[in-house]
């Protein structure tokens, strides 16, 4: 069969249309246009039904799915998005994470580059913990990228990668900066390293969490599935609780505005996404037709929110 590839403007991507079997599945008609069309490879494309009455948005075909699943026939048309240039997320996430691991390294092993103006005084043990606390984090989040998580999706755009190392390699040359500095003033010992045991107690319970989440489906299975065991009983979003508690953790053990401008920034994030995953899955298990009710839970920061 053939289908009108057409463009948001109405402007057809492939003049004539593209010719496709008739089981062909959405990856069959990804390839077609790849073929016809080089530069726009499939992580590139987006394909939507056209919009009808009354909904707020057009349905995006899914990988996995044959055509027929959406009803499509020969000479159906289908509107068509060009993602841009796409990277991977694994990709992403490693360079977002291996910055900020490097860059506040280098201000506590080489002080003498960053305050050249200063007599370097002996490490503080908090400053101490404080790098040690920082890098193992950043780690455990590499570890994660390429042993734990699952993704839905292979790429992203790559402005991502730009956006993303520069949050996070900013945020950490600004804590970096002030807690190793020359004149800093380390708070009450004791209290410190109270709270950076319990940081590395979040630590722990965040990668469990993220290894329950990876283990909720199995590879290739895209259904939305309700995360349960340790705080997922109670907590939508209990791994960001762990993230979010364990830098609060680290910002009251080492006393820096910048520490808590960078878990206030984080967290924010956190919660946007946390609230738009609670709303789904309470939308997708709504108890109706034999579906399962999404139990009443906090979305992430008991009993805040």
């Amino acid at each position: 069969m053939k289908l009108k590839i057409v463009q948001r403007s109405g402007k057809e991507v492939v003049p004539g249309g593209i010719e496709v079997a008739d089981g062909a599945t959405v990856a069959d008609l990804q390839a077609a246009l790849y073929k016809a069309r080089p530069k726009l490879y499939p992580a590139r494309q987006r394909f939507t039904l056209p919009k009808k009455d009354g909904e707020k948005k057009p349905v995006a075909l899914a990988m996995g799915k044959r055509l027929s699943d959406y009803d499509l026939a020969d000479g159906a048309q289908l509107t068509f998005k060009d993602l841009g240039p796409q990277i991977g997320y694994s990709t992403v996430f490693f360079w977002e994470y291996f910055g900020p691991l490097v860059t506040y390294s280098l201000f506590y092993f080489f002080p003498g580059v960053f305050y050249p103006s200063y007599k370097i005084p002996l490490k503080d043990t908090i400053q101490t913990l404080a790098v040690a606390y920082w890098v193992f984090h950043y780690a455990k989040r590499i570890f994660e990228t390429f042993f734990v998580h699952r993704f839905s999706h292979g790429t992203m755009p790559i402005m991502n990668l730009y956006k993303n190392c520069g949050y996070y390699w900013g945020f950490a040359a600004l804590v970096a900066y002030y807690i190793n500095h020359p004149l800093y003033t380390p708070p009450p010992h004791l209290l410190s390293y109270l709270l950076f045991a319990f940081a590395m107690f979040c630590q722990a319970s965040n990668l469990y969490c993220h290894i329950l989440l990876a283990n909720l489906r199995p590879p290739g299975q895209t259904a939305y599935v309700i995360p349960r065991g340790y705080a997922f009983d109670y907590i939508t979003c209990a791994n960001y609780t762990f993230e979010i508690s364990g830098w609060l953790a680290f910002a009251f053990a080492t006393r820096t505005l910048t520490a808590f401008l960078f878990i206030s920034a984080g967290a924010y994030q956190m919660a946007v996404w946390a609230k738009a995953k609670h709303a789904r899955l309470r939308k997708t298990f709504d108890g109706k037709e034999g579906r399962e009710k999404y139990p009443k839970r906090w979305i992430m920061l008991p009993p805040i929110f």
